[in-house]
This record gives C-alpha cells, structure tokens and sequence, in this order.
C-alpha cells in the first residue's frame, strides 16, 4: 500500500498535513491531523474561553476535511459520502471484470493456487467466490450475497455478479451527471417489479418430460465443462432424479449418492441404480461375486467389546481363565449361529443364492472365519447414511438385534461384487428391483478432473430438481433479457412510470443487457452486431436467443436451451437489492468486531 504526504496551508498559524493510503479500488483513505501553532487561535478554540463547548456541526463546518466519524473519534478510518459511493461502484465493476469471461458455455476457465501449492480448475462462479481471497469489503458483500444465490437455487451466482456490477455501473453514468442515487434506487425498485411480473408472463408452463429433463440439463452441464462430456453426463444425472422423483412428492437431492474414483477418463462417469460402498471385505476367503444375493442390514457387534462401565473378572487358575474366554466367545458365536441358520432357511442348498450382511458396526477374524465357512459375504462398519440408503434401494430392514431374525427383514439385489482399484476396495449392490435411491460414480483422470465434474453434476442436479419443482423453464441464450429490456423501454411501461424514476428504469433495462453481451463477447462475436441482431428479431415478434456458434439469433425453444425459472427470479430479486444497498451507501466505517457485547461507541479499548 503506497503512502504519500502534503502539506496544505491553512492561513499563517496553522499547517494541515494530509496522508493518503492509495488502496486496489483506486481510492483513497484520508486522515487527517492539524497542528495548532498559533496560541490565539488555540485559547479560541478551547472551551474554558467559550460559554460553550464547539458542537460536532461546528467543527465539521471549522474542518470541512473531517467526516462526522473522525469528529466523534479521532483515530476512526472512514470513506466519506462521495467517496464511499466510488469505493462501491468500482469494487462491483471489478468482481465483475474477474467473473465475466466465466459466463456461458464459452466462458473460460480460472486457475485458483492456494498457499500450500494447491491447484484448481473451475470456472464455477460459486466455487471461485469461496476459494478466492477478497479483501475489499463491498466486493466480499456481493460475494456472500452471489454464492448465498448457488446455495438457494443452485446456480446463476456468475449472473448474479455481473447484474450487480452493471447496475452499478449504469448508475455511475447518472449519477457523475448529477442524479440522486435515491431516485436510481426508486426506478430499479419499479423495474425490478416489472421484470418479475414479466417473467411470470414470459415462462413456459410444463409437465415433468424426460426430453425437456435433458434440455435443461445439458444447458446448466455445457456452461460448467466441455459440451462433449456434458453430453455424455446429461442422461445420468436426469435418470437419478427421476429414479428418485415419486410424484407428487418433491424429489429429495440427498437420495443421490456422488461417489469419485480416480480412474479411467471422465466420459466412464456412471449411473448406478445400487448402491457404491468405499470399502470391501475383510477376509481373503470371501466370496467376492454373489448374485441372487439376501442382504441383511444390522447394527450388531460381532466381536468381543468391553463393556460401558468399568467391571473385571478374577481367576485362579489358567482353566479358570479358559472358562471365561469360551463364555465371551460362546456369546459372540449365539448371534452367528442365529444368523447362519436364517441364511441356510433362505437360501437352502440352492448354489444360485447368495447371502450378505452390511454390518454398521464391527466383525472379528474369529467370525469372518465362521462367516466365510458358511459361504456369507460380509461388510463391516459402514457408514450410517450408506445403512440408511441401503433399505431405500434393497429393502428390508435394519436389524438391532439377532434375537428374532426373519426372512421378511432381508433385503435383495440381482448383483453384489467387489472391485478392486489399486489398494483400495469398492462394493457394489446393483440390480434391485424398485431403487429408492441411486449412486452417481464419478471417474476421472486426475483430482483436477474429478473436482470440475462433481461441481458439474451438482448443478446439473439442482437444474432438473428446479424444473419439476416449478413445472417451468424459460427460453435461454440471452432471449428473457432482450425480451425484458424491450418490455422496460416500451412507450406503454414509461407512461406508467412518472417523474425522475424514469431513468433508473432505464438504467434497468441497460443492465440486462449485460447477459447476452457477455455471451456473445465470450464466443468470440461482435457484441454489438449480436445484440443488435436479437432486438431485431424481438421486435419481429420472435423468441430470441444468441447461437453461440453462429453468433446468430436463434429459437431457444427449437435449439433445446432453457434457463431456469428460479433462478432468473431470485438472481434479478437479489441483485437489484445489493445494487441499491451499495448505492445508497454514504460512508464507510471501520467498526468494531461485530456482534461482540460492548457500550454503544465502543467505549473503552473497542473504539481506539
């Protein structure tokens, strides 16, 4: 941080000495200190020759270069009512600036290096906002609100910042012409109101369809990896939320395991309708392929566990000590026998069926031998949301105790075999019958690769999960943003809109257009020859969306490309919030730790 000094006159007795910190948002914070060196002027100031003590207006109007703050507090930093409104404007243009060439399909890729060398790829606008270090505090504002956006709706965090960024570049324009930011934030409110209702009117109304399904996939996929492999991804992700979706019921996210496995290349990423366990037998002996298989869920120990309270036993002699030791082992081996003779009533002497056991908590050398005899497959301390899941794809039920075991408490899968990748062992159960939950295996080269797709995917997600909760979709590339703008500057809309506020409607209107400028900037296309090109094919009456390839108009209906009701909807809610905050923000303080319990003022050591 650069640091420079003047020295200003004052009349012939005082000296007033400037300091300016030049901060990354070109702006600068002043403090500011003046020496007396008069002692007249110093008896006029002091209050034993007044009847009064100077009032905080006084002095601002004596010292017209200290804010109201540093009155009340000398040492206070603060960016005063000009000032604060540039510090804002230009922290939104530049965390747009950083975010811009992310947007779309063709948007670019950002290279994240943390301090211990680590490596990331993404141009996920959520994932960048967490990872990158942001210190100015108007850009972390919009940050927190933008990813706050991805955690709601699943994505348009990219749209988010570049709305707010345009509205307050919009304003910048007004308002250096002399425009109130009040009036501004009156016409955005007006606008934004507009353009709600006129996303209502512009929405498709339609009924859950798998074709629809993968046109909305395939767009939120394309605009987080390459189209080839969102191609390729697309039927997956749609078929684990429909395998989970059991109208009318909401679909529930959590019912789809995301499981990585450094191997192979992305496009062998798969849709199991099973489920994957990141572990697998612990006895060589076992059997590691069994079809036809009953699956028996328990939470029961079988090994030899200490007991809760502190307790011991005392013998006296070495047979003594055996006899304990066969009792503790007797106990253990009850609950095998109980478990071995259900699966010799299942299964009988047919070679065909096989029996396995995923068991939550632990099982001993001693009786994996004894399972492995009797030709069980057996998996022990899984983890309690795969126990959870394994009822909801096998059936059956989770058993607490063998005391009164039953073939109605098993469940059943086609095909349940172990892989092996390296050192490490997966389990896989597949071929049930009515899957209530399903596992997407992500593959992948390298953990660079991994990461990208498991973003991916979840946004993928939440982009079918939007669409059958709204029973909606909007026409995408650009077409609502175009279609909006022209709404906002239609003569019939501006004779509803009366005195100043006009123009921050029309501030409005220009912002939108930062959507299908950006696209087409990033395809490498005139920005304004495609811009033109949609508002002409608007105004023909048509639904327009921008070709990425052509960098022509196009049918988004027709081309499969549609955005996402919600989070249209929450990302022009919340941007037009953030912009006006920031505009109507007159001056920033440096304050104390929030939330932390002190007198108002920050008596006492808060407010040095």
């Amino acid at each position: 941080m650069a640091l420079r000094s003047s020295s200003v006159a004052r009349g012939p007795s005082r000296t007033v000495t400037l300091k300016f910190w030049s901060d990354d948002a070109g702006t600068r914070l002043r403090k500011a200190s003046i020496n007396e060196e008069s002692a007249r002027e110093r008896e006029q100031y002091s209050p034993t020759t007044l009847p009064f003590a100077p009032t905080v207006g006084q002095h601002e109007r004596r010292h017209p270069i200290m804010s109201a703050a540093q009155l009340l507090n000398p040492k206070a930093e603060s960016r005063r009512r000009g000032e604060a409104l540039r510090v804002n404007i230009s922290a939104g243009e530049g965390l747009q600036d950083v975010l811009s060439s992310n947007l779309g399909p063709t948007g670019t890729l950002k290279m994240l290096v943390d301090g211990a060398g680590g490596i990331k790829l993404t141009k996920d606008g959520s994932v960048l906002l967490k990872e990158m270090q942001i210190q100015n505090p108007t850009a972390v504002m919009i940050a927190r609100a933008a990813t706050a956006q991805d955690d709601i709706c699943g994505d348009g965090t990219t749209s988010v910042v570049l709305m707010v960024g345009e509205l307050l570049k919009q304003a910048d324009r007004y308002i250096s012409e002399g425009l109130h930011p009040r009036v501004l934030t009156d016409g955005y409110e007006l606008a934004k109101t507009e353009a709600l209702k006129f996303l209502d009117d512009f929405k498709l109304e339609r009924t859950v369809d798998r074709e629809l399904l993968l046109s909305v996939a395939r767009t939120s996929l394309s605009t987080k990896i390459n189209p080839t492999l969102a191609e390729q991804l697309t039927p997956a992700i749609v078929d684990a939320v429909l395998a989970i979706y059991q109208p009318p019921a909401i679909p529930d996210l959590h019912m789809i395991e995301i499981m990585t496995m450094q191997h192979r290349s992305a496009a062998d990423t798969q849709l199991i309708h099973g489920l994957a366990l990141d572990h697998g037998a612990r006895h060589p002996d076992m059997p590691k392929d069994v079809k036809n298989a009953f699956i028996l869920s328990l939470n029961v120990s079988l090994e030899y566990e200490k007991s809760e309270i502190n307790s011991g036993f005392y013998y006296n002699s070495a047979e003594q000590r055996e006899k304990l030791v066969e009792s503790e082992r007797r106990f253990v081996d009850d609950k095998l026998r109980k478990i071995v003779e259900l699966k010799k009533e299942v299964c009988g002497t047919d070679g065909k069926k096989g029996f396995v056991i995923v068991n939550q908590k632990g099982i001993d050398p001693l009786s994996l031998d004894v399972l492995v005899k009797n030709g069980i497959f057996a998996l022990r301390r899984a983890k309690r949301r795969n126990m959870e899941r394994l009822q909801l794809i096998c059936g059956g039920t989770a058993q607490n105790s063998v005391d009164d075991l039953s073939p109605k408490d098993l469940g059943w899968a086609g095909h349940v075999y172990e892989h092996q990748l390296g050192e490490e062992k997966y389990t896989f159960i597949e071929e049930v019958k009515d899957p209530k939950s399903v596992t997407i295996l992500i593959k992948g080269p390298n953990s660079h690769t991994i990461a990208q797709i498991k973003d991916a995917v979840r946004d993928g997600l939440r982009s079918v999960f939007n669409m059958i909760v709204d029973q909606s979709v909007v026409p995408g590339g650009g077409a609502y943003q175009v279609a909006c703008a022209a709404r906002l500057n239609s003569d019939e809309f501006r004779k509803e809109v009366k005195g100043k506020a006009k123009w921050g409607v029309q501030a409005f209107a220009d912002a939108l257009l930062v959507i299908p400028k950006t696209l087409a900037a990033n395809s490498g296309h005139d920005v304004q020859d495609c811009l033109a090109a949609l508002q002409d094919a608007h105004a023909s009456g048509n639904i327009a969306g921008l070709d990425l390839t052509l960098g022509e108009p196009m049918d988004p209906v027709q081309s499969g490309v549609y955005d996402s009701f919600r989070v249209l909807r929450n990302s022009i809610a919340s941007s037009t919030g953030i912009a006006s905050n920031l505009l109507l923000c007159d001056e920033i303080l440096k304050a104390r730790q929030m939330g932390k319990s002190g007198p108002p003022g920050g008596g006492g050591d808060e407010g040095e």
